[in-house]
């Protein structure tokens, strides 16, 4: 598949949690997780999204966090990478379930964008 999902938490469970929930609806879509500090601290970090970015197969991946200093890493990040992230400004569970459930039956990344867009936190 060439399109991934990156989310981006400052715990470790949500990030665990929400990717549990996501496999009941895509199992084949690849979904990596950058969530907490080391020994369970909270918190997020540049390395970490990275090491997401690498860890994951595809080439294109849709990028969700829980709060602003999620976002300030992941700008970070996505200037890093020579993978091309898209950075959604939405509602981390549902949005990257929908995005999830979508990309399993091969909607366009444009379709998924229109799907998300009343998600997005203002």
């Amino acid at each position: 598949m060439n399109n991934g999902i990156v989310i981006v938490s400052h715990v470790k469970e949500i990030g665990e949690g929400l990717t549990r929930l996501i496999r009941e609806v895509a199992q084949d879509v690849p979904i990596t997780v950058a969530a907490g500090l080391e020994q369970g601290e909270v918190g997020t970090s540049f390395e970490k999204i990275m090491a997401a970015f690498d860890e994951n197969s595809a080439q294109t991946l849709l990028a969700f966090y829980d709060l602003g200093s999620a976002k300030m890493n992941l700008e970070m990040a996505i200037d890093a990478t020579e993978k091309n992230v898209l950075l959604f400004d939405t509602a981390l569970i549902e949005s990257a379930y929908t995005a999830a459930a979508l990309l399993q039956v091969d909607t366009s990344l444009e379709a998924i964008k229109e799907q998300l867009t009343p998600m997005k936190i203002k």
